[in-house]
């Protein structure tokens, strides 16, 4: 067991614990253990057992042969993939939808959180909170028929608008190609809001009263207290969850694509998801569209990387 000498000849605490040390840490967090290893399974059978597949990305995977006795292509997959013109169509409508997204989805819910952190009721904050997660629990197929009906001819947004002179004929706004992006971001951020808002609820828990208290001695009424306060106390937070944020920029999934798009709004509904789903797998090119799932993999780990950076750099708090 190695220890540090000090100047004055005491000595530090041992660098490296031995084996009793471990034991009586094992046996002192083994049900934080137990509960840990269900989680740690479920990532390596689902996530990580998978990456073999990969390999069908650099070969001309027949399903009736074998991984082993595929041919082997090499970089084809990828240089066709680079040549479609449907793909670069496609990373459009992923990469605004995604920073569209997050322009909105991210700050909201933490503005949502500091309001509710702010009411003092308890039985109304309880019903806030209750109404806001709602949503969230309603399936995309429910959502999407509400915002169909909502957004019709003859929706209550268009007679809304008509009643109060700002249009004169009703607008089919699920038709409309340029209100596609706005209706999918939207209807994401008031579906998840809530939610999403859980998170700083519990980081604005663990924030030391005692730091509101001399705020409130000095003077800070509630919107100072809250940006002095609540938002540096959360901080940590908001940075790892805004890092994990942009690594998934390219990975927006395609329920809310498919569900809201409509034939005259299919050139600007089709993610990488559903180009993956319909050239891929549609079409039986099921090394095709494992390699666009390979490009999907590597560009949200290189944002996660470089946000991760940008970090450690700018503000000192990292998520690995």
């Amino acid at each position: 067991m190695s220890v540090e000498p000090m100047a004055d000849g005491h000595s530090l605490m041992p660098l490296v614990p031995n084996k009793r040390n471990w034991r009586k840490t094992i046996a002192r967090q083994k049900y934080l253990i137990l509960m840990v290893i269900t989680f740690v399974v479920w990532v390596i059978i689902f996530r990580y057992v998978p990456l073999w597949g990969w390999l069908m990305a650099f070969q001309d995977y027949k399903p009736w042969k074998s991984i082993a006795d595929q041919q082997w292509v090499g970089l084809k997959q990828f240089i066709e993939l680079f040549k479609d013109v449907d793909f670069y169509r496609s990373m459009r409508n992923t990469l605004a939808m995604s920073f569209l997204g997050l322009a909105f989805g991210f700050p909201i819910p933490i503005m949502l959180a500091l309001l509710i952190n702010e009411i003092k009721h308890p039985r109304f904050k309880r019903t806030v909170q209750t109404i806001s997660y709602l949503p969230h629990f309603v399936s995309w197929v429910v959502i999407a028929s509400i915002v169909f009906r909502v957004l019709s001819p003859l929706g209550i947004v268009n007679e809304v608008l008509i009643r109060l002179g700002i249009i004169d004929n009703a607008i089919a706004f699920m038709g409309e190609p340029a209100y596609f992006w706005w209706i999918v971001v939207f209807t994401d951020l008031w579906k998840e809001m809530g939610w999403n808002s859980i998170v700083y609820l519990a980081a604005m828990a663990g924030v030391s009263p005692e730091l509101h208290e001399a705020a409130i001695i000095d003077g800070a009424g509630r919107f100072k207290r809250m940006w002095y306060v609540t938002i540096p106390g959360i901080m940590p937070t908001i940075v790892v969850l805004l890092v994990l944020s942009i690594g998934n920029i390219i990975n927006i999934g395609f329920e809310r694509q498919f569900l809201l798009r409509t034939a005259s709004t299919r050139d600007v509904a089709d993610v990488i998801d559903l180009y993956i789903l319909n050239y891929g797998i549609g079409t039986g090119r099921f090394s095709f569209g494992t390699a666009a799932g390979v490009f999907k993999s590597v560009v949200s780990l290189s944002l996660l990387s470089i946000a991760n950076w940008l970090s450690r750099r700018t503000t000192g708090y990292k998520v690995i």
